[in-house]
């Protein structure tokens, strides 16, 4: 039987099953992880992608331990939301640090709801929309 270490020295390898589970359980978004003192593991679609990843999210999530939520400026996932949290020893002290893309944060409804007026113009034009006859209390 395999055996499998979550420490602040665990590998790409003892973090991989972990990873992976999270991974299918999120529906397959991009999961990273790391140890304190060794790099890390990135997976997407199934399958890890690099086993020396060292992500400058989960480095100050560990550093900080405290949970980050950030669209990175730099890295594999610039430009892309992602939350971190770090993995806590039962002291409380950051060992390490799991991190996925985070599809909440690329839906931005204050954003929408400021563009609202110029995306109904471009969907009805200057018209009434919705015709009077299409709106919800005209059909009580």
């Amino acid at each position: 039987m395999h055996q499998y270490s979550v420490s602040c020295s665990a590998g790409a390898d003892d973090l991989e099953p972990v990873v992976l589970a999270v991974h299918d359980l999120i529906h397959r978004l991009p999961v990273t992880a790391k140890s304190r003192d060794k790099d890390g593991i990135r997976v997407e679609e199934g399958r890890v992608i690099d086993r020396h990843y060292n992500g400058p999210v989960l480095i100050d999530a560990i550093r900080t331990n405290k949970l980050i939520k950030i669209t990175p400026q730099s890295g594999a996932y610039m430009g892309i939301p992602v939350t971190v949290t770090p993995i806590r020893d039962k002291d409380g002290e950051a060992i390490g640090a799991i991190g996925v893309v985070d599809i909440t944060g690329i839906f931005d409804l204050a954003t929408l709801m400021e563009h609202q007026t110029a995306i109904v113009r471009q969907v009805c034009g200057r018209d009434p929309c919705p015709l009077p006859a299409e709106r919800i209390e005209s059909k009580r």
